[in-house]
């Protein structure tokens, strides 16, 4: 029996993102750079998150090595200019490349936007690394920047683009137990993977966050109603329902709406054939917060 559908919706933001070509030599060496590149999902505290939207073979890539299409991704906050957060999304992704990338053998990275929105000059805080002996020159048909590093040597295309996009869309799969957690996130994940122009920051993610909270200091804490091990605590505050003992969450950021609608969709899909599944819904804020509200039950008519 396939798990119910509730009738809700997923609430979205507008963010801004850029979209790398990293690649390398060997298999392992791209696999370590984008996963350690994008391994902290941090917008939700006002940073970038990132996530591996596709892998490359020797034919898809610029230099003819394997690679990896990797998205970085930062917020759009109403109290800052379009300007100031190009500012900072720019100097924390120089953080992501410099000390996770740059820094693993033999390693490049190009730009893979199409249609930018924008560039970012990566010489100021990327090219620089080589201490003022960092050069730029024309390789692959690409305007690029090498920097000498200890192991010769690191090259990055000069420009990344930058465009607007879609943050946040996500989905909850209530499950009964442990093994239909992992077992309904995996093939979800496995079906937004084919899905162009979307990644999925915490891959399977066990914390949910709510706007209010008692710490402000610290930025946002647990969606305590929906916190299982709470239910008989409090009683009628609570929103797990009857039977549900995990309630894991899968987010979506896409370069689009309807590519983030579509990624949804297949994941939902998915995850609710899995014995054990009793409900699917979602997070959202009242619709108060996201510019975007995605009903579940219109992903399916």
């Amino acid at each position: 029996m396939k798990a119910e559908i509730e009738d809700t919706f997923a609430e979205a933001f507008e963010g801004v993102y850029s979209r790398i070509i990293v690649t390398a030599d060997d298999v392992m060496t791209v696999r370590k750079a984008a996963e350690d590149a994008t391994a902290t999902p941090s917008v939700v505290i006002g940073r970038t998150e990132g996530g591996i939207e596709k892998w490359l073979n020797k034919t898809e890539t610029p230099d003819k090595r394997k690679g990896a299409i990797v998205q970085f991704w930062a917020g759009l906050e109403e109290k800052k200019s379009f300007d100031a957060i190009i500012k900072k999304f720019a100097k924390e992704l120089s953080y992501r490349i410099r000390q996770d990338i740059l820094v693993k053998p033999f390693t490049s990275v190009f730009d893979a936007l199409p249609n930018p929105e924008g560039k970012i000059d990566t010489m100021e805080r990327i090219g620089h690394c080589g201490d003022g002996y960092e050069w730029a020159e024309k390789r692959y048909g690409r305007q690029m920047i090498t920097v000498p590093i200890l192991v010769s040597d690191f090259q990055i295309e000069r420009y990344i683009g930058y465009a607007r996009g879609v943050t946040g869309g996500n989905f909850w799969y209530m499950c009964k137990t442990k093994k239909a957690v992992m077992e309904a996130g995996k093939k979800a994940l496995k079906a937004i993977r084919e899905v162009e122009g979307v990644v999925t920051p915490f891959d399977i993610c066990s914390a949910g966050s709510k706007p209010e909270t008692n710490f402000p200091w610290i930025g946002p804490t647990t969606n305590h109603p929906y916190c299982p091990t709470l239910k008989e605590k409090l009683g009628k505050e609570s929103k797990v329902p009857e039977g549900v003992n995990y309630i894991p969450e899968i987010v979506i950021n896409g370069v689009s709406l309807d590519a983030v609608k579509e990624a949804m969709k297949v994941g939902i899909f998915t995850a609710r054939d899995v014995d054990e599944v009793v409900k699917i819904s979602a997070g959202n804020y009242g619709g108060e917060l996201g510019k975007y509200k995605i009903y579940l039950r219109e992903l399916f008519p």
